[in-house]
């Protein structure tokens, strides 16, 4: 009986899958992780791979198998997942969250269930089950109506039912498993992937994929020493969250980030198929044919126009923003103070103790750093692993990027000078053996630069001045009655620096870049895709002026008929006017002139023409007054005579306001000839 029980587990335990040890792994910049595992497999044996089933999608993406020594792989097997919705929709009955009892039976019209009410057992099959709805007097109860053996119907109080039990087994296992397939899809177990082979012989396999791990980091340290050349050091930060430990895996770190995204292929994916039927046959009705007097008219095809959208994405490559996080150094603590004053004191720049080994490499359009001896990091562990140490091309200088702080920034002009794509992260600073700021820079790739800020330097101090000249109108032009003035507005920004400090320092000055300026006197030492920079020299103690000045070109139109003659006059009298356009202004001038004097005699006459016409009124209304008294005909004939030069004036008058307006018509016809004919 023992050999039998002892050859059972042997048996078991043979047929149990192997696991393949992690070999490799490379880490990339934009969520995802390659993993190479190998090992050796027995003849007959099967390799299993454990996943999430939240990598499962990136797995079946990228999972790919290698078999040395001419085996075949008959194929993969995985552990399914099949979709909740689609799971439950098999089960004749759905529980939903909050749903009373009730009407979850009310769902299961016909099945046989059996209720115990204490000593009392009732059986009969579900008729329906209703949610009564409480009341002062009365709570809230669930009923349920039953069809009894007896063929009677009866109503229960679900709340006083102590067991509930299914007569038909199958039933109650849909129960069982409908709250087992709830349970697993919370369940966040492990899902595996199987690896089967025909060949009778030991082989070695090979399997790697990819799936989602954390990104590594990268921090640097820049050495400013008392002599020789700037050193730089790498360090590479690694998480390991694989749930299992990485022992003496070759590791690769990849500067880039290549296109990457998640497919659903884990799951089963079911498509909704449309329904077709054949028409019913139908009993036949008589047809009546309408009498036709047109032929058939052809329709119009409408075309239907589609947008094309687009997304454009602009690479800076080489750009040289300066950052602009800026910190105030804190003192270093003593052990700080003790390493840089040993590294301020050495003849060579010796920044630590740490042997950089890793190799570096182009890896098609991304770069690589190769670590040289196998790493070992526990789960749930991380490790930094140094990646560079070497000298690199590096001067200090002042940057004054931020216009709201009188001070500019200590910085370092970072040439990459390694051969090595730098990746993208802070700098620490070290200048003359102490602890000098923090920076951040971006990827760095081989023979380009950067400009990285560590502090702020409060021995200089910028003070800024604005200053502006009148327009000056350069070019003038007309078409259809439109005249454009193209004029030129000069502005300057005069910055003043002051070096306290008595020694000489490089300043670099970045002056915003504006949209239609133009720069007059300076010429940049570089130029980013928001500011200019200009380098100045500041002497020890010395204060010094550097004025920028712009100037900005832009059109004004204007209708010429809006325009007075005194406003074209200002336009005769500038020089950018061509003598065509000069002279077809000259001649609209006049003509307005003209239409300016017409029109102030016909404000003319027509004051005079109000003014008799008010003077009438007043005469009739005392003609009317007088003929009420008597004695006073002498003085209404008086005042009759009046009125009648007055009505021959207006007579007069309305003559010369006829023919004020005839010629009104026809200065302004030549003056909208003129002026639709101008064109210089």
């Amino acid at each position: 009986m023992k050999r039998v029980l002892v050859s059972l587990v042997l048996s078991a335990a043979l047929a149990l899958p192997a696991e393949l040890p992690v070999k490799q792994v490379v880490l990339y910049k934009h969520g995802v992780g390659f993993f190479e595992r190998s090992g050796r497999l027995g003849a007959g044996d099967s390799a299993r791979l454990d996943f999430n089933a939240s990598e499962m999608n990136d797995v079946l993406k990228s999972l790919t198998v290698d078999e040395k020594g001419g085996g075949k792989i008959s194929g993969l097997r995985y552990d399914s997942m099949d979709p909740l919705s689609h799971k439950l929709a098999e089960f004749p009955f759905q529980i939903v969250a909050g749903q009373p009892l009730s009407g979850m039976l009310d769902q299961l019209k016909g099945a046989r269930l059996e209720l115990k009410f204490g000593n009392e057992t009732v059986t009969g099959a579900i008729v329906n089950g209703r949610l009564v709805a409480g009341s002062d007097k009365q709570p809230e109860r669930e009923q349920l109506t039953l069809m009894l053996d007896s063929g009677e119907l009866r109503t229960v109080d679900l709340s006083a039912a102590t067991g509930i039990h299914f007569n038909d087994p199958q039933l109650q296992q849909q129960f069982k498993d409908y709250l087992t397939a709830l349970a697993a899809a919370r369940s966040k177990d492990k899902r595996s992937v199987y690896i089967d082979s025909t060949d009778a012989r030991e082989r070695e396999l090979t399997a790697s994929y990819m799936i989602p791990s954390p990104v590594w980091k990268s921090s640097y340290r820049l050495i400013f020493g008392a002599s020789g050349q700037p050193v730089l050091e790498g360090w590479a930060i690694v998480d390991n969250t694989t749930g299992e430990d990485w022992t003496k895996v070759q590791l690769s770190l990849v500067s880039g980030r290549p296109i990457s995204f998640v497919s659903q292929l884990y799951a089963p994916k079911y498509v909704t198929r449309p329904e077709a039927e054949l028409a019913d046959d139908s009993a036949a009705r008589p047809v009546v044919h309408e009498g036709g007097y047109l032929r058939d008219m052809e329709a119009a095809a409408g075309v239907a126009g589609g947008a094309v959208g687009g997304v454009r994405g602009e690479a800076l490559n080489g750009r040289l923003d300066a950052p602009r996080f800026m910190a105030k150094a804190p003192a270093p603590p003593p052990a700080m103070q003790e390493r840089a004053a040993a590294i301020g004191n050495a003849t060579t720049v010796a920044p630590s103790s740490i042997v950089a080994s890793a190799s570096a490499g182009e890896l098609g359009e991304l770069f690589e750093y190769r670590i040289a001896q196998p790493v070992t990091i526990r789960q749930n562990e991380s490790a930094m692993l140094p990646f560079l140490q070497q000298p690199i091309e590096a001067r200090k200088l002042l940057i004054y990027s931020d216009h709201s702080s009188q001070h500019p920034t200590n910085a370092a002009e970072l040439t990459n000078s390694s051969g090595k794509t730098l990746d993208g992260g802070p700098i620490t600073v070290y200048d003359g053996g102490a602890y000098g700021g923090e920076a951040l820079m971006e990827t760095l790739k081989a023979k380009d630069k950067r400009l990285i800020s560590y502090a702020v330097d409060l021995g200089t101090r910028i003070t800024e001045a604005f200053g502006s000249k009148q327009a000056v109108v350069r070019e003038i032009h007309s078409n259809r009655g439109m005249l454009t003035v193209k004029s030129a507005a000069e502005e300057t920004r005069t910055y003043t620096a002051r070096n306290v400090d008595q020694k000489a320092k490089t300043l670099i000055i970045e002056h915003p870049l504006r949209q239609g300026y133009t720069l007059l006197n300076q010429k940049p030492s570089e130029k980013t895709p928001t500011a200019y920079r200009f380098e100045i020299a500041l002497a020890a103690g010395a204060t010094q002026e550097f004025p920028v000045a712009e100037e900005r070109v832009y059109d004004q139109v204007y209708a010429v008929t809006n325009l007075t003659p005194d406003v074209l006059l200002s336009y005769l009298s500038n020089r950018a006017l061509s003598d065509a356009g000069r002279r077809q202004l000259q001649r609209i001038a006049d003509q307005k002139r003209q239409v300016a004097e017409n029109d102030r005699a016909l404000q003319d006459v027509d004051r005079q023409t109000r003014d008799l016409n008010t003077d009438e009124d007043r005469i009739r209304r005392n003609i009317q007054s007088l003929n009420a008294v008597s004695g006073q005909q002498q003085q209404v004939q008086t005042y009759a005579r009046q009125l009648d030069s007055d009505e021959q004036q207006l007579a007069q008058l309305r003559d010369s306001q006829a023919e004020l307006q005839k010629k009104k018509a026809a200065l302004q016809g030549e003056l909208d000839k003129l002026i639709d004919g101008l064109a210089f």
